[in-house]
């Protein structure tokens, strides 16, 4: 219950009818969901990468990996949307497959589905999260991730995230994003 009202606020709190807008202007995003990411989790050590591609002004196509390249794996695609909620703020959500594997378990797939926010603090500062539901073989879990990123040129971002409950439980990680 917590977690959803909290959700409720950032979503309230972004809302457009809190900030003053031209009605002329058009945005389809205010961000760029067309890049490459690599990134470093710790505890435990993970490397990984992700691949994003708009499709379409309001949709991208993902796909990201993760493995601590000790007889494991953690990767996912599918599809995404994004849409403004107003001139700083995205609304995100996605629809993956997943495949996992580590050490203990035979490979299996599921499904994950995930709702987030993505918002401007500052001309280079951006913070977000997401929540999600996934189901792989017969577990169901929630998950959830916070993120912050400095997009230090229009090309280049670094970023810390921090995932609550992933395949790797919960798992701080470093990220750098190179947009195309």
């Amino acid at each position: 219950m917590r977690k959803i009202l909290i959700t409720a606020g950032l979503l309230l709190a972004s809302s457009s009818a809190f900030s003053a807008q031209d009605p002329d202007r058009t945005v389809m995003s205010n961000f760029s969901y067309d890049y490459a990411e690599a990134r470093i989790g710790m505890d435990p050590v993970t490397f990984g990468g992700a691949f994003s591609k708009s499709v379409h002004p309001n949709a991208h196509a993902v796909v990201r990996a993760d493995s601590e390249f000790d007889q494991d794996y953690n990767i996912a695609a599918g599809l995404g949307f994004h849409a403004p909620i107003n001139n700083w703020a995205d609304l995100t959500g996605e629809m993956l497959a997943r495949i996992v594997d580590d050490a203990n378990m035979d490979m299996e797939t599921g499904m994950e589905l995930n709702i987030g926010v993505r918002q401007w603090l500052g001309p280079q500062l951006e913070v977000g999260g997401r929540i999600g539901y996934v189901d792989i073989d017969t577990e169901d879990d929630i998950t959830g991730t916070a993120f912050a990123r400095f997009h230090s040129t229009e090309l280049f971002t670094l970023g810390l995230e921090a995932t609550m409950n992933g395949f790797y439980d919960d798992q701080i990680m470093f990220t750098t994003r190179f947009k195309f």
